[in-house]
């Protein structure tokens, strides 16, 4: 086991940010995504494991200090010269001699970036050329802290698709907080889901979502003309724009399917869908957290 987290928690004088109770593992190749609204407990929850805040309970690793990387929400490098420069100075060595640095450049197209200084690269350019320091460790362990806080759509989309390829097939383990739910369905492979400085639930998105969604999800827009078709189906919590019904077997699936069909009514199916995943598991839990 690299990390294990057990019986955690963290005040800000009287409040108390984050309460940890379950034992919060992580091991050798595990992709972990951490996913709550704002103050929920994510950035406190990185900044515990790495020493940043002070907090009663117990975080265990085999790893050394230098066997785990962070990319955190925001960075700011020297404008004195160059990113280049910057780039070399602070891993110690040149990029014409280091043939992971060079590769890393081109597979995140920062070539045209070098002779710039820090503050003239764009939104997604600053996160490419953190991302690319952070890499530069060759870390165990590498905690990513909404690497794509601030970009368009398009950017953002760009630049996770580079860093799910990037790690693809690698044995590195990746821990990502982040609130876009795409992000996390691309990346990670288990989810912890946190409330109000509570842990709603941890383990993988395919089980969590079989506990509090079923086999399957069948999303709908909102409207009353749905509303009345699916009046008696299963509902699941769902954004307020979108009706999501539960599909306990295949049976009730093509029951549901078959009468959108046949009203003309566009749906998307999903297992796997964490949107859906997320607002359910707060549901449930909601009620337990209210009554403490």
């Amino acid at each position: 086991m690299l990390l294990s987290v057990q019986n955690l928690t963290v005040r800000y004088g009287a409040d108390t940010a984050l309460s940890v109770t379950s034992p919060i593992d992580i091991g050798e190749g595990d992709r972990v995504g951490i996913i709550g609204s704002n103050g929920a407990g994510k950035t406190t929850l990185l900044k515990s494991i790495l020493g940043l805040v002070p907090y009663e309970g117990v975080i265990r690793t085999d790893l050394r200090p230098e066997q785990m990387a962070v990319h955190m929400q925001f960075n700011e490098y020297t404008d004195a010269m160059p990113v280049r420069y910057i780039m070399e100075a602070v891993l110690g060595t040149k990029i014409a001699r280091n043939r992971k640095l060079r590769e890393l450049i081109e597979f995140f197209e920062f070539g045209d970036c070098l002779r710039k200084k820090y503050t003239k690269l764009s939104g997604g350019q600053k996160q490419r050329f953190t991302i690319i320091m952070v890499m530069m460790q060759g870390a165990a362990l590498t905690f990513y802290d909404e690497v794509t806080s601030g970009l368009d759509f398009e950017t953002r989309q760009r630049l996770v698709e580079k860093l799910a390829e990037w790690y693809r097939g690698k044995q590195e383990s990746l821990v990502v907080v982040s609130h876009y739910y795409e992000e996390l369905d691309q990346l990670v492979e288990k989810l912890l889901i946190l409330d109000r400085g509570q842990v709603v639930d941890y383990g993988r998105k395919d089980e969590l979502f079989r506990k509090y969604c079923g086999r399957a999800v069948i999303v709908v827009n909102h409207s009353q003309k749905n509303q009345e078709l699916l009046g008696k189906c299963k509902r699941l919590s769902a954004p307020a724009h979108l009706i999501a019904v539960s599909c306990e077997s295949e049976e009730t699936e093509r029951t549901v399917t078959d009468l959108l069909r046949r009203h003309d009514v566009n749906y998307k199916r999903s297992n796997n869908d964490i949107e859906i995943l997320y607002t359910n598991a707060k549901a449930v839990k909601g009620g337990e957290f209210h009554a403490e």
